[in-house]
């Protein structure tokens, strides 16, 4: 079965199927950056506001300004009670809106392997931070089993079905995003992975959460019985506890570096 583009139109349901991971891994990210406050921020593939929510929060940011192609993702970021007071704008990361040395810090939240042209994203970001700032990314390691959807995409092979990969996926290796970053010519370049747990009340809450958004079209395109087999073995891969819990890890790569100071 050939494989459903992913994409990316309903905020409410990317929340309820990505947000509380994201909000896992952008806690130790905003850890391990350790910006200092009053900085101006941008943060490219916004989404629905998640993460710039998490900037808000931990960093008071003197500015944030959340970029992203997507009109109904950035509609519900307006909407997010702790996003407050960020701009957000309709644009592309392979061309940012913005004057070069605009920001202190620009950041992609699980985005890279989204854009088209990793390297142009790269340098645009490079490009609007000012020389001594920080350009950082995270992003799930999705060809190292890492994804939170990674337990129903393996199924998913074993019946034949191809799920949908993100366009530039070869990024989201460790080796491939620091090689990014090197050749933008950043300096300090840094790195870590970042695994998360996160726990469900139960296998059916799991299941509607996981796959409320991405995975939406390739199960549409299956029939019943075989989502009925998929749903099955997915349950096996995921014992619940004694307390029909489902827990299971997901992980992330992390990369930072600085934009070289001018002569």
């Amino acid at each position: 079965m050939a494989q459903q583009p992913i994409r990316f139109e309903d905020g409410a349901a990317y929340e309820r199927m990505m947000g509380a991971w994201s909000q896992l891994v952008g806690q130790v990210f905003l850890d391990w950056l350790s910006p200092g406050p009053g900085q101006r921020w941008i943060d490219v593939g916004c989404g629905n506001g998640a993460f710039t929510g998490q900037v808000i929060q931990r960093c008071a940011p003197a500015e944030i300004q959340g970029i992203d192609p997507s009109e109904a993702q950035l509609a519900f970021a307006r909407t997010r009670p702790g996003a407050q007071g960020a701009t957000f704008l309709q644009g592309n990361a392979m061309a940012l809106p913005f004057d070069t040395d605009r920001f202190d810090a620009a950041v992609m939240a699980l985005v890279i392997f989204f854009v088209p042209d990793p390297a142009k994203g790269v340098a645009e970001m490079t490009r609007v931070v000012r020389p001594g700032g920080m350009v950082a990314a995270y992003v799930w390691d999705a060809l190292g089993g890492g994804s939170p959807t990674h337990p129903i995409q393996a199924e998913l092979r074993t019946l034949g079905v191809t799920p949908a990969l993100p366009p530039s996926v070869n990024v989201s290796g460790m080796e491939a995003l620091r090689g990014l970053w090197i050749d933008a010519g950043l300096e300090e370049v840094m790195s870590r992975t970042i695994t998360v747990r996160r726990t469900f009340t139960d296998f059916e809450d799991f299941w509607q959460s996981t796959t409320a958004s991405t995975l939406k079209p390739t199960l549409a395109a299956m029939d019943a019985s075989a989502v009925a087999q998929l749903k099955n073995q997915v349950r096996a891969r995921l014992p619940a506890d004694s307390q029909g819990r489902v827990s299971y890890d997901a992980h992330a790569n992390a990369v930072k570096g600085i934009v070289p100071k001018t002569a």
